[in-house]
């Protein structure tokens, strides 16, 4: 699966644009500002529905218009091609049509273009809440597991609901009727499934994280991803009754797998605490080249790539590493951002690698190569 042209209105800084892409590798440079990260994020929205700048859609509408509209040619590599549309207009819902017809649900559409994106909002992952590794986990597996994005979606109700139960009874001390059973038995039924997916997911990733990470960083560190859930030592309808009291008194859930986390650690201790930036960069690098495998192996489909400011606190070694894994033959259609055009020359030109260089300058694509 590989992108083959973008149009773009009202979205971000852009007025308007369209570009064609090389179904290999993809290069957009200019100043910073200019625009080169809006355009990885438009192909975001091609394939996720979602941005990863900014959560608010509404905000990437621009300024003072009254729409966006993003729009996707893709082929599937036998010739088939999917018109893939995402509009929204001020004070609306977001709309998505697929060959001219709607979505009549988003989640619908995931793992149609499988993507892996690798950026500094990353880091979030180390620095963020745990609610961050939860969604790394949950956009992943949804991406080649629709059952598992339903059952999500399920849960996620289901917890809204016990949530506003739970409250009511703490605020007006009123007595269960029996709807805390049936809610509880939902919250088994929709998160034990989930829990089982996670932990596989986990566990078959992390030969791939591994290689990766020591390819990366030359064996420097070791480095672990822990899968960290209530649920390896008891049954979610165990936890549910222990912290009934508990939750009773504060008025929310507080076990179930909306609690689950990632351990990130190198030689033993938290990343957050011990690594060094280009440690920690090395580490999500890494994770995300795992991704990658992991999807294309899952989905039998091959991902697309993206890589913006890969320079930013990675030493010139560890990008010239990053390039060689990335060039290979395991990697498909390929996105990459970078300030100036020389360093994109001499990393794929001297490959002798099929290249397509965009010139981006405030919010146009003013030339290409």
């Amino acid at each position: 699966m590989y992108l083959k042209s973008l149009t773009l209105l009202h979205f971000r800084n852009y007025e308007e644009a369209g570009i064609n892409f090389s179904e290999r590798i993809n290069c957009f440079t200019g100043l910073n500002g200019s625009g080169k990260t809006n355009l990885l994020d438009a192909i975001h929205y091609l394939a996720l529905c979602k941005s990863f700048l900014n959560p608010l859609d509404s905000q990437n509408i621009r300024f003072e218009e009254p729409f966006f509209v993003v729009q996707g040619v893709f082929e599937d590599g036998s010739g088939t091609e999917d018109n893939i549309i995402c509009s929204l207009k001020r004070g609306q819902r977001k709309v998505f049509k697929r060959n001219g017809k709607e979505y009549e649900r988003l989640s619908d559409h995931i793992g149609l273009c499988p993507l892996v994106t690798v950026s500094p909002a990353d880091a979030v992952l180390v620095t963020g809440g745990s609610e961050e590794r939860r969604r790394f986990m949950d956009t992943v597996i949804s991406q080649y597991n629709k059952q598992y994005l339903d059952q999500l979606i399920s849960y996620n109700r289901v917890l809204s609901q016990r949530n506003a139960l739970l409250k009511r009874m703490a605020e007006a001390q009123i007595p269960d009727d029996g709807t805390l059973e049936v809610l509880d038995m939902q919250m088994e039924q929709f998160g034990m499934p989930i829990f089982i997916a996670r932990k596989a997911f986990i566990r078959e990733l992390l030969p791939f994280f591994n290689n990766y990470y020591e390819q990366l960083s030359g064996g420097a560190e070791k480095v672990e991803l822990i899968y960290q859930s209530k649920l390896h030592d008891h049954s979610l309808a165990d936890l549910l009754k222990q912290s009934f009291s508990r939750e009773r008194y504060l008025g929310h859930t507080t076990v179930g797998i909306h609690k689950d986390d990632l351990d990130l650690q190198i030689n033993g201790h938290s990343l957050k605490r011990s690594g060094s930036q280009g440690q920690q960069k090395t580490f999500l690098i890494a994770l995300k080249l795992a991704e990658y495998v992991f999807l294309d192996r899952a989905s039998g489909k091959k991902p697309m790539l993206i890589l913006d400011d890969v320079h930013d606190k990675l030493d010139a070694d560890r990008v010239f590493r990053l390039m060689e894994i990335v060039c290979g033959n395991g990697f498909g259609q390929l996105f990459i951002t970078d300030t100036g055009a020389g360093r994109m020359d001499d990393l794929f030109a001297k490959r002798g690698l099929p290249y397509k260089m965009f010139m981006v300058e405030n919010g146009t694509v003013v030339s290409s190569v």
